[in-house]
């Protein structure tokens, strides 16, 4: 900062209320601003973040931890967290757990170690208890993506799931004629799935239908657990008329396997998946499918942990977004 000063002929704090943005009650000349600003373009100056984080007590740091940073679902999530992000002058880590439970809890561990001034989570396996301590040792802000989660301090932003694979139910019923139901779901620990499964069944059964145990094949959201599953249901022989698949890599995997069975999509058997993500309108058949939108979320949930930031008494959000039925060709 020394040699800043000295080419731009202005004191030490001059060059900082100017790198800083100081709302100092001192006047800083325009033309002051642009030497300053010219002589560390000159001298490639960086600040040393650590040096203004301890004195100010902000990292100018977030962390992100996302279940499966290879899913396209993902991806505008973080390109949106990111562009709020810069907007506030912060900087994103990210961090990918691949749905593992000690991913999650590891993650946790690290930014205890290594503070930030704010944390977005899309947890599959913590529960509100996991991230209740986290709170109480780090005192850091949430905001994360998923219901199950309910904490006075954690911001939530919530995509009605239930409701939007509810309709999806009785469309596949009464306007496709199904009456073969098959499910790709995954494990049962994972709340967003268990969540998924019971809106479907319990859909079913009001539409006086049920899925029989056989037509039910586990994956792990991956298009490579969709292949998978959809040959599980291949071999019982007796091959669903529908088959919906929790996501759309696990719906695109059911596809594909499908189609190196010799099936036709959807003739044989129709396939529906969950997100909208780019590749479900490339995969063919075109992927039917229900709509989340993923830069909305990650606005929401930028948005919501930064004012948690700046004010951390302020009472709790929850925010909500729509779904929508996305009709193509597989379904």
């Amino acid at each position: 900062m020394r040699d800043v000063a000295e080419l731009a002929g202005v004191s030490q704090p001059t060059v900082s209320r100017v790198l800083n943005q100081s709302n100092s009650t001192i006047s800083i000349s325009d033309e002051t601003r642009t030497r300053v600003m010219a002589a560390v373009a000159e001298l490639n100056y960086h600040p040393n973040v650590l040096a203004r984080s301890l004195r100010t007590q902000k990292t100018q740091m977030i962390a992100v931890m996302v279940a499966h940073i290879s899913n396209s679902f993902y991806h505008p999530i973080v390109a949106a967290i990111q562009d709020v992000a810069t907007s506030y002058d912060y900087d994103v880590m990210i961090a990918n757990t691949d749905h593992i439970h000690r991913n999650e809890v590891h993650f946790c561990e690290a930014v205890t170690r290594r503070p930030v001034d704010g944390v977005i989570m899309v947890p599959i396996h913590l529960r509100t208890p996991d991230l209740a301590e986290f709170i109480t040792r780090t005192q850091t802000p949430v905001a994360v993506l998923g219901d199950q989660i309910d904490h006075p301090q954690i911001d939530v932003v919530h995509y009605d799931d239930q409701t939007s694979l509810a309709n999806a139910t009785v469309w596949l019923a009464n306007v496709r004629g199904h009456r073969r139901f098959g499910l790709i779901s995954v494990a049962d620990d994972i709340d967003a799935g268990r969540r998924r499964v019971t809106a479907i069944k319990r859909t079913l059964a009001q539409l006086g239908l049920a899925i029989r145990p056989e037509h039910v094949a586990i994956g792990d959201f991956t298009i490579d657990s969709g292949k998978r599953a959809a040959r599980a249901l291949l071999q019982t022989g007796d091959v669903p008329s529908v088959v919906i698949a929790l996501n759309d890599l696990m719906a695109i995997g059911a596809i594909l396997a499908f189609q190196e069975a010799g099936l036709r999509v959807p003739d044989d058997v129709a396939v529906m998946g969950f997100d909208d993500i780019p590749e479900a309108s490339i995969v063919r058949p075109a992927l039917t499918t229900i709509a989340q939108d993923s830069v909305e979320i990650g606005r929401k949930l930028a948005v919501s942990l930064f004012r948690r930031i700046e004010n951390p008494d302020l009472p709790r959000s929850w925010m909500s977004g729509k779904t929508e039925l996305i009709v193509r060709d597989s379904a």
